[in-house]
């Protein structure tokens, strides 16, 4: 579908800004890496071929009997003697790049964990002796999917509230706002952290929890935009023609209100991978032993004589964060009309 013009000039503007532009590239490669993380790392082969069958272990479970052992238990392909049975008659296995998977345990460590970096863990190991490179990857992926869910539940939510103050006004918009000034006024991580604690943590309770508190970050600037464009001519003249409500404010109202919106969406992504951080730093967050920034955080705190612990969490957290504050500070620039 071909752009129109504006969007056009709002596309070329974006990639004026190199900075922005580029980042928008880093980030996406990175996340679409982390989108196949099972091929990346895991500590299951790719493909085996055994008595020239072909197996996909990342996509099925086989058990040891399917390649010749005697026991109907999942294949262990780490095990010396199953990789003999599957060798022994010319058979092969395509290993990931990384042979862990995040909550993977390496018992053949030369030293205890927490183990510095080597050629078989690039990042060294946490204090359960799981391989750092693969929880970062994996955790990477669930820190950007769980963001990507809650900016858009809440973004839907704040808009449809913010659209329903501005748009009616009076007393609609004065008790809705006597709401979020109360609403707001929580404290808002003493709450999760609460909440977190009465219920056993998942990503979707997590999710649900959290988006409580986050879906009035956008309200403020829709509400803004529909109080303004609810007095323009065209929207009086659409109500004159007898238009319903709900169609004047879908097709001549929120097209304007989600110009602002938009640019403030990267800033609100950054927020919800932050706060997901803090809880699981905190121990409030997903399940143990789930692939968590937040976790590996904290693991750096807890065993400062392994520094790569906490160097390698504060390297993630920043060049991801640093990378969406740059593509949302481009985004604010593309939709800004001074710049067009």
């Amino acid at each position: 579908m071909a752009m129109t013009p504006l969007q056009q000039r709002r596309w070329h503007s974006f990639k004026r800004n190199r900075r922005g532009y580029w980042s928008l590239w880093i980030f996406s490669i990175l996340f679409a890496l982390s989108l196949i993380a099972e091929l990346i790392a895991n500590d299951q082969p790719i493909l085996v071929q055994h008595q020239q069958q072909y197996y996909w272990p990342v996509l099925a479970e086989y058990t040891e009997a399917d390649f010749g052992g005697e026991f109907e238990l999942p294949a262990d392909y780490r095990d010396p003697y199953l990789q003999e049975l599957i060798t022994d008659d010319g058979g092969w296995m395509l290993w990931p790049l990384i042979r862990f998977s995040y909550d993977t345990i390496n018992y053949e460590l030369d030293q205890p964990a927490p183990s510095p970096p080597t050629s078989t863990n690039w990042l060294g190991t946490d204090d359960q002796g799981r391989d750092v490179m693969a929880r970062v990857i994996y955790g990477f992926r669930l820190s950007v999917l769980f963001a990507v869910v809650l900016t858009l539940a809440s973004s839907v939510i704040g808009v449809c509230a913010g659209a329903v103050q501005g748009y009616y006004g009076g007393k609609i918009d004065l008790l809705f706002q006597r709401f979020i000034e109360i609403w707001s006024g929580l404290p808002v991580l003493f709450l999760l952290i609460i909440l977190a604690s009465l219920i056993k943590p998942n990503f979707w309770w997590l999710l649900g929890i959290m988006l409580l508190f986050s879906w009035m970050n956008l309200v403020d600037v829709v509400r803004a935009e529909f109080l303004r464009g609810r007095n323009l001519e065209y929207v009086r003249a659409a109500r004159a023609l007898g238009l319903s409500d709900g169609r004047i404010m879908y097709r001549h109202v929120l097209p304007n209100a989600m110009v602002a919106t938009l640019t403030f969406m990267p800033f609100v992504f950054n927020g919800a991978i932050v706060t997901l951080t803090a809880l699981d730093f905190l121990g409030f967050g997903l399940p143990p032993g789930s692939p968590s920034l937040g976790e590996l955080v904290a693991q750096g705190k807890e065993n400062l004589h392994a520094p790569w612990l906490g160097i390698t969490a504060f390297l993630t957290l920043s060049i991801m964060l640093t990378l969406l504050i740059f593509i949302g500070e481009a985004v604010r620039d593309a939709f800004d009309p001074r710049k067009l």
